[in-house]
């Protein structure tokens, strides 16, 4: 199928990248549109983590390309592809535990400079209770707090493409369903997004088309509604 030029945001292309000498992508290829929310799914250990980790430069391209609304970024450094527009949200949310809530913020829009209040306020009508608790310590908020602390970080730096890493991981059912909420508010206001997640139903709950991750490769693409009734999938990632 074709994808028209001006609708593709990010676009990799035979992409190999890995650790050392230990590859770890064997030539992934995968497109986000604007505004697009897409997911990643796949067994630990499968590449969902390194193809964030390459689009974001904390990997090295080691062949293939990667472009960023038409634009080589595959060789830029992370700090330059987060001022294009890409935000990555870690896994297990890489939070320090003795700065407040408020520092965290202020620290995910430093490429930009000081932020403007409207920006920190935009947060706070998302999550609430970051509001609430600004000032507070991250370490000794709740595990469904600190991904909020998390996701906040990473809008502060004004994405086009927000790429989330495991957000429900370790985090309660309720927790869960806020985080999914917020993610649905986020790409509805306008921000693409990329989701890895190993628990498929929620990953098909909050994107509109996934890619299935094994070995380093892509073994299958489509929307959520194929994948989900594919019964291949459903064994493997959904249980039934």
């Amino acid at each position: 199928m074709h994808i028209w030029a001006e609708t593709v945001l990010l676009q990799l292309e035979r992409v190999e990248s890995g650790y050392g000498r230990a590859r770890a992508l064997h030539g992934i290829d995968l497109v986000v549109q604007n505004g697009e929310a897409v997911a990643l799914i796949g067994a630990n250990g499968a590449g969902k983590s390194t193809i964030l980790r390459t689009i974001s430069g904390l990997n090295t391209v080691s062949s293939g390309s990667i472009r960023f609304e038409g634009t080589e970024i595959g060789k830029e450094p992370p700090r330059r592809i987060v001022r294009r527009g890409i935000a990555h949200c870690p896994e297990e949310r890489k939070i320090w535990p003795d700065l407040s809530v408020l520092e965290h913020l202020e620290l995910g829009a430093t490429v930009h400079g000081p932020p403007p209040a409207s920006d920190l306020e935009e947060i706070y009508a998302l999550f609430p209770i970051l509001g609430e608790r600004r000032r507070q310590a991250a370490g000794t908020l709740s595990g469904g707090e600190q991904q909020m602390v998390a996701i906040g970080r990473a809008l502060m730096s004004r994405p086009k493409l927000l790429m989330l890493d495991e957000p429900s991981l370790g985090l309660a059912p309720k927790a869960i369903e806020d985080v999914l909420e917020a993610i649905s508010r986020i790409h509805t206001a306008g921000t693409a997004i990329l989701l890895v997640e190993q628990n498929a139903t929620l990953a098909f709950a909050a994107t509109s088309r996934a890619y299935v991750i094994e070995n380093g490769l892509v073994a299958r693409a489509g929307t959520t509604e194929e994948l989900r009734n594919d019964p291949a999938i459903r064994t493997a990632y959904l249980g039934f």
